[in-house]
């Protein structure tokens, strides 16, 4: 392993320039924080580094077959340009992946694809679609040990072994430098529309949609914003996609299967992708900065139960996704806020409570990810040494 320091100084634009950074790193034990444009460089613990190993200009997309429905790109690809390209040939990521930076006081369009599968974070379809690590069908990357790896392929017949890119995805960049991704595509809904119900509590609003969900109206996205969130009434939001014919029957439908709720209209294709992006993109709390912002997954009937708890004890916001089992909540910073989260959580039923916004301050002094039991930590520590035994990528970015 040569220590010569890299060329590139950290700027990587191809594979090699990334595999010799982190055996340098590997070799002199130097810590390196790694980003693509660092639009969620704020999430996490505040890592402490020499150096920054970026991938912005790791970038480009190397393989795309629509009629296979499969996408390969270098890890720094921007979202955007994925988009464009899946949008020319009607396809899509079904997971919706957020776009964090106005949430995070950072531009609109900024995320990478490598940024998307190191945080694992997506958006209302995944009730529906599944996650961000259920459509990798393969990666290339470096090891904290400076070693190159490749696991996976471009269909799911060829992911055999062991997975290590399920194991990769949402570990925010501290057990390997992803360098290729390769994702499963599906074709866009011909068209979308939603119901709007007016007025719930979020107690009405969780038996709403759990009703919903419950029938055969293939519901893609059910949310609630309490009163105060986006409007002065509250709103339940409840999506439906498809071929217009079949969009148009399940939502008269659902209409009536719902009439007990009260009043309520449905959204045309356009309002419902903008009341959709907002909800997914987090933006009824991107406009106060100085708050801090919780991410909240548990049982969905649960959910309401865990707000009014945390209501009762400090001053909150909230709105709800993927049928209630989603909680976005901004606050106050602070460490009393945090414990108070985490008891709430537990006493109804457990969960996990992730601080996603918080001032660097508070990201040192909090837990940021849910605490694990001893046997799941020693677990997850064993599995980070293996990939990164001297504990240089990201260290302290997961705690």
């Amino acid at each position: 392993m040569s220590s010569e320091k890299p060329e590139s100084d950290f700027h990587s634009k191809t594979n090699d320039d990334v595999l010799a950074a982190v055996r340098w790193a590997a070799a002199e034990e130097i810590p390196l924080e790694v980003i693509g444009q660092g639009s969620k460089r704020a999430m996490g613990h505040p890592t402490q580094t020499a150096h920054t190993l970026s991938l912005g200009g790791l970038s480009g997309i190397t393989l795309f077959e629509p009629e296979e429905l499969v996408l390969s790109a270098k890890a720094g690809t921007p979202l955007a340009e994925i988009q464009t390209l899946l949008d020319q040939h009607h396809q899509e990521m079904q997971f919706e992946p957020c776009d964090l930076g106005p949430l995070l006081g950072a531009t609109a369009g900024q995320g990478t694809l490598g940024g998307l599968v190191n945080t694992n974070i997506c958006g209302p379809r995944r009730l529906k679609a599944g996650s961000v690590r259920d459509h990798i069908l393969g990666i290339n990357a470096v090891s904290g040990r400076g070693e190159a790896f490749k696991s996976g392929g471009r269909v799911v017949k060829n992911v055999t072994g062991y997975d290590l890119a399920k194991g990769v995805t949402g570990s925010y960049g501290t057990l390997a430098v992803l360098t290729d991704i390769t994702i499963k595509v599906l074709p866009r809904a011909e068209t979308e529309k939603t119901l709007a119900l007016s007025g719930l509590s979020d107690d009405q609003a969780t038996q709403a949609m759990a009703m919903a969900l419950g029938s055969s109206a293939e519901v893609s996205g059910a949310a609630h914003l309490p009163a105060g969130i986006a409007d002065d009434q509250s709103v339940t939001l409840l999506r439906l996609e498809g071929f217009m014919p079949s969009v148009e029957y399940r939502i008269e439908n659902l209409g009536k299967l719902l009439a007990d709720f009260g009043r309520h209209e449905q959204l045309d294709a356009e309002t419902s992708r903008g009341q959709w992006w907002a909800v997914r993109d987090i933006l009824p709390f991107a406009e106060h900065q100085e708050r801090a912002v919780w991410r909240i997954s548990c049982t969905p009937d649960r959910g309401h139960k865990i707000v009014s708890d945390i209501r009762d004890r400090c001053d909150a916001r909230a709105f709800y996704d993927w049928q209630g089992g989603l909680i976005w909540l901004e606050m106050p910073d602070g460490q009393p806020q945090a414990d108070r989260i985490r008891e709430a959580v537990s006493s109804h039923g457990g969960g996990h409570a992730t601080l996603i916004r918080a001032d660097a301050t508070a990201r040192r002094a909090d837990p940021v990810f849910q605490p694990q039991p001893a046997p799941l930590a020693a677990l997850s520590n064993r599995y980070r040494k293996n990939f990164d035994p001297k504990g240089i990528l990201n260290p302290g970015r997961m705690g």
